[in-house]
């Protein structure tokens, strides 16, 4: 019971009230039935789920002992944004790609770089590399102490990503939208 204490009562609220109703209102949309036995079903589901699996809802910081997220309490109308910004560069990426794939010279360059980008947050880390694998000509390799292996098709992929100098956009990016420090090594 240690975890739920280092939550913070906005976490604890979003883990133990909004979670719950979200959790209820899926059951009654998969279900279908509004009925008064399946409405105290879901009811009852969903609002043991969460105390069940509060545990796993607890997160452990990856880089400060002691400190622990919700897994639910995340900035929702920033990574609206992110998800804005991400869908455009996606969009970008697969034209890049698809020029490349059409070319007859195949200009491809493949790059194997690597960037360190400490994130306390444990959804931060996966949000950047699934990011980074989501775009077209982009994949993460390994991730591991905080440095971040990826391969990219082109040089220019791999640089906007792990610039020599400086921090690539979607690290940085990632990094403000979970309010983590900027660090580049």
């Amino acid at each position: 019971m240690g975890t739920k204490n280092a939550l913070t009562k906005k976490a604890q609220f979003k883990q133990f009230v909004i979670l719950p109703a979200a959790l209820f209102i899926f059951w009654i949309v998969l279900s279908g039935k509004t009925d008064f036995k399946n409405l105290v079903i879901g009811l009852i589901a969903a609002c043991l789920i969460p105390w069940l699996c509060r545990s796993v809802l607890c997160l452990q910081a990856t880089t400060t002992p002691g400190k622990s997220y919700a897994a639910f309490d995340l900035p929702y109308g920033k990574i609206f944004v992110y998800l804005l910004w991400l869908f455009w560069e996606l969009v970008k990426a697969n034209i890049e790609v698809a020029l490349i794939v059409l070319n007859p010279k195949m200009p491809i360059n493949p790059q194997v770089r690597t960037f360190k980008k400490t994130l306390d947050h444990p959804v931060a880390q996966t949000v950047l590399a699934k990011s980074i694998i989501l775009t077209p000509g982009t994949i993460t390799i390994d991730v591991e102490d905080h440095v971040y292996t990826i391969h990219a098709l082109t040089e220019g992929a791999a640089l906007a990503l792990a610039p020599e100098e400086g921090e690539g956009e979607m690290p940085a990016r990632v990094g403000r939208l979970f309010n983590e420090e900027a660090e580049v090594k």
